[in-house]
């Protein structure tokens, strides 16, 4: 769902050391008794032999599922724009020093193998594109394997996802990783921290309407059914108004909005972007009116990261729950 962000997306550089010392280098990949192992990725079983070494990744929520299992020595690099959002804020930010920032834009078979990549962690419309000719086989045909972001399989030969719920989609590759690298009890301690921090949000009197904005003026681009942020909205005490279309993320009509009326509407900022340029289009696009959301001034902005799977989704369904909370409070 990324494509439009990452042409339009600015280069920043990042620092390769941390604190003035040098990354050590990395480990050989080498084979323990752990190995082989198999997991179960969309569908597919996936066997490696050895604990990959030279893992490439593509886009912000897939690097972090990646740097907070502690796995930055086993990355040759990450392909992203520059709006990681509140980087600052997650307790696995010193793993971007640890590792290599490969490109601001798409994933490419040439970036991977400049990498020496033994491993390529991308999904569709998170790297992945059968345009483009990146695709699980391109890279498997160049002697490079390849994992696929559950919340983006495919449930057919289209373009239709919904294989897994959005959080079980997180729980799943984090188990597979742990599986895959080796770390087991990191990735367990990590699903139980999330699963109770999720169980402990306090949810609002009522559930409130949202609406999602990603972007677009002449028509909406917006989350469905199977969209992360759509469990994310649900788990937070919300209603996504477009959440019965089955789909993931896609292209709606204003005059769905304003006939469904939402108490509030969340931007999707991706940071490059402007979520403050998205606020000022919403709040004097004049069929928007007399929206409740724009009426009310309920506007909530959350990161990219929050509302695609990502380690943030746990943090995220807490901070929407609260705002949500001051809204049936009124």
């Amino acid at each position: 769902m990324r494509t439009k962000a990452v042409a339009a997306a600015a280069l920043l550089t990042l620092g390769l050391t941390a604190c003035g010392a040098e990354i050590a280098p990395k480990e050989a990949a080498t084979t323990t008794a752990h190995y082989p192992v198999t997991v179960e990725n969309c569908g597919e079983k996936l066997t490696f032999a050895q604990k990959p070494a030279r893992v490439v990744t593509n886009d912000v929520n897939i690097t972090e599922l990646m740097l907070s299992l502690g796995l930055a020595d086993r990355m040759a690099g990450y392909v992203m724009p520059d709006d990681k959002g509140r980087i600052d804020q997650v307790s696995w930010k010193d793993g971007y020093q640890q590792t290599t920032w490969l490109s601001k834009k798409v994933l490419t078979k040439e970036i991977a193998l400049d990498a020496k990549a033994d491993l390529v962690f991308a999904g569709w419309h998170y790297g992945f594109d059968e345009g483009a000719g990146v695709t699980p086989q391109a890279f498997k045909a160049l002697g490079i394997d390849s994992y696929v972001l559950s919340e983006s399989c495919r449930s057919g030969k289209g373009t239709e996802r919904g294989v897994m719920d959005p959080l079980e989609a997180l729980y799943t590759d984090l188990t597979n990783l742990g599986e895959i690298f080796d770390v087991k009890d990191r990735a367990d301690k990590l699903i139980a921290g999330f699963k109770a921090q999720i169980a402990a949000v306090p949810q609002p009197e009522r559930h409130p309407s949202v609406f999602l904005y990603d972007s677009g003026q002449d028509k909406p681009y917006t989350a469905g059914k199977f969209a992360a942020a759509n469990e994310i909205i649900a788990k937070a005490g919300g209603t996504n108004i477009m959440g019965d279309r089955a789909d993931t993320w896609f292209t709606a009509g204003w005059e769905s909005v304003v006939r469904l009326d939402p108490e509030v509407i969340v931007i999707n900022d991706y940071g490059s972007t402007g979520a403050e340029e998205k606020r000022r289009f919403l709040t004097s696009f004049p069929p928007l009116a007399n929206v409740a959301a724009i009426r009310n001034d309920r506007i909530f902005t959350m990161d990219y990261v929050d509302m695609v799977e990502s380690p943030r989704n746990p943090a995220a369904i807490s901070a929407l729950a609260a705002y949500l909370r001051t809204v049936t409070a009124r």
